[in-house]
């Protein structure tokens, strides 16, 4: 257990930690390099499943005869059921193991792309996307504890990044890809494809990929080891959230929500912001826009992953080896407190009063500093959560996530109402302001994190332990 005077602080490597980090050599490093692409190929798909969506809005609506905002009613869903099935997922990923949930949620998702690219009524297609973003929501929570299973302490930090900058590719060539596919031949053509790809990753999944649990950390094997037969079980998935008692990972939850609720404020109502002050009609285009973004979460996710890595080793070579996982995201600061709310506040300022081609370009350069911010943040962020509970990584990491897909999916209902009403400059300014509050909780999270994970132990890992 954690104590104020001694959180996680004084760990000597012994030959605990030494035969722990045997656990890591299961794998060679082109295995590795080969789970990691693998996993990125997953984490493709909520991407390619949310981002494909957003450019086809306006055909969608008017080939359903209804308006874009019952159709941005879609967008709200998918990320309200994405929260939860990605709890459901991790708790069972860390019973029964990574591969099997990745082969049956892949499964429901190609199900899912089939019906909505079917869908011949707004009831039917809220249905059928509830199916697809539940199939969906796997990717980035059991690919999290897929690091956390081959990756050590030092090396998680890039290798998370990796994972989020193959993924975030996705968030870069999804709705460009969308918006070609809705003008030149349908939206439902890209919803078709959207099932191929998902058939292309199940059958990747079930031929290369191994299982990566740690020895002896399933479920199953416990259950094994205990005599008892290694038949269904039912779980309460919702246990995960009581993690989030834990002020580390609560502040990091709400930060994390703030942030990515700057990132969704960009794209969204791209066609009712950019698209309207910048006469843009063409779902190609309007999909194009959204790439320096995506290039920014590009080159962002490796850089904030290497240097929240060695963050980690200089200052615990700074204290005579003692860890303390906090400053870990200290590679957060510049990101968190600078490109984050600065981009989306300018953004907002230049939409409304700049206007021809400098407004437009200037927009795409804060949506470059928005996609490096956003991933200065997150990438940290992810990996410290595997750090301070190595055990139940995709857990808390599915926890967090559904914490911030509540915010974001809530709060995406109300953007646009809230644009028409106030105007684009008010409302990302006021989202600019919940981000600066967001990095005033991770200062204090850097500054007070071991009195904070003393207050409320959720069992925290330990440098034995990672």
């Amino acid at each position: 257990m954690a104590t104020e005077e001694s959180p996680l602080l004084g760990e000597v490597v012994d030959i605990a930690v030494l035969k722990h980090e045997e656990v890591y050599n299961r794998f060679t490093p082109a295995q590795k390099r080969t789970i990691t692409a693998l996993i990125s190929l997953a984490g493709l798909v909520p991407f390619f499943v949310s981002g494909t969506f957003i450019p086809s809005i306006p055909q969608i609506a008017k080939d359903l005869d209804t308006t874009g905002s019952v159709i941005n009613v879609a967008v709200s869903l998918s990320i309200f059921t994405s929260s939860f099935g990605s709890l459901i997922w991790a708790t069972y990923s860390s019973y029964y193991g990574r591969k099997p949930i990745y082969l049956t949620s892949i499964a429901i998702e190609a199900l899912g792309s089939l019906g909505v690219a079917t869908a011949k009524s707004v009831p039917h297609l809220l249905a059928w996307r509830v199916m697809q973003a539940f199939g969906a929501s796997s990717g980035l929570s059991v690919g999290v504890g897929v690091i956390g299973d081959i990756y050590k302490l030092e090396e998680r930090g890039t290798a998370s990044g990796i994972f989020f900058a193959a993924v975030l590719l996705g968030a870069a060539l999804a709705p460009l890809i969308g918006g070609i596919t809705a003008h030149y031949y349908s939206w439902r053509s890209m919803q078709y494809g959207l099932c191929g790809f998902a058939i292309v990753c199940w059958v990747c999944t079930l031929l290369l990929q191994p299982e990566t649990s740690q020895p002896g950390a399933r479920g199953v094997d416990k259950a094994r080891a205990e005599g008892k037969k290694a038949g269904w079980v039912w779980l309460n998935p919702l246990n995960s959230l009581a993690l989030m008692r834990s002020p580390n990972v609560l502040f990091l939850a709400i930060e994390g929500a703030l942030v990515l609720l700057t990132d969704i404020a960009l794209i969204v109502p791209i066609a009712f912001t950019l698209g309207k002050q910048y006469n843009i009609t063409n779902e190609a285009l309007l999909g194009a826009l959204v790439i320096p973004q995506g290039v920014g979460n590009f080159i962002g996710a490796p850089l904030s992953g290497a240097l929240s890595d060695r963050m980690v080793i200089r200052w615990r070579k700074k204290r005579g080896d003692k860890w303390v996982p906090e400053d870990r995201l200290r590679a957060t600061m510049w990101g968190a407190g600078l490109l984050v709310p600065c981009s989306i506040l300018f953004s907002g300022l230049t939409t409304q009063y700049i206007k021809g081609t400098v407004g437009l370009v200037l927009n795409l350069v804060f949506f470059f500093m928005n996609g490096i911010g956003v991933d200065f943040v997150l990438s940290p962020s992810g990996a410290y959560v595997v750090d301070i509970l190595h055990d139940r990584s995709a857990e808390v990491t599915a926890a967090s996530m559904c914490f911030r897909g509540l915010v974001v999916s809530t709060s995406v209902v109300f953007l646009l109402p809230a644009i028409e009403r106030f105007g684009v400059a008010a409302t990302d300014g006021a989202l600019a302001v919940a981000a600066w509050i967001g990095f005033g909780l991770l200062w204090c999270l850097i500054k007070y994190g071991d009195r904070l994970r003393a207050w409320v132990d959720v069992g925290f890992t330990t440098l034995k332990d990672n």
